[in-house]
């Protein structure tokens, strides 16, 4: 079996024992980013599976985008990452006089 040249480690352990590796990843094309998706590629960053500036490149994500997915699961769990618990877990806005 070959096995591709990759940078990085091919996997990594998470604090709760279960292994996490590339092969888990999303695949380059996804378009439609599920909760459990986005909190693959979430971890797979924090933990060093992959880099930022890599993650970024191969999904084609933002900044701005990332660092919401980032502070959604920090704040409110892999739950606030669903399409549909977007108003329960958005920020109220403040209002400027």
């Amino acid at each position: 079996m070959y096995l591709h040249k990759v940078e990085g480690p091919r996997s990594v352990t998470l604090p709760d024992g279960t292994v996490l590796s590339r092969a888990d990843l999303p695949p380059d094309d996804t378009t439609r980013w599920v909760a459990s998706r986005k909190a693959i590629v979430v971890r797979g960053v924090i933990y060093g599976l992959i880099t930022l500036s890599d993650a970024k490149k191969r999904y084609g994500l933002s900044d701005e985008e990332f660092n919401s997915w980032v502070s959604a699961v920090a704040e409110h769990g892999t739950d606030a990452l669903k399409a549909t618990s977007i108003k329960k877990y958005r920020q109220p806005k403040v209002e400027r006089k």
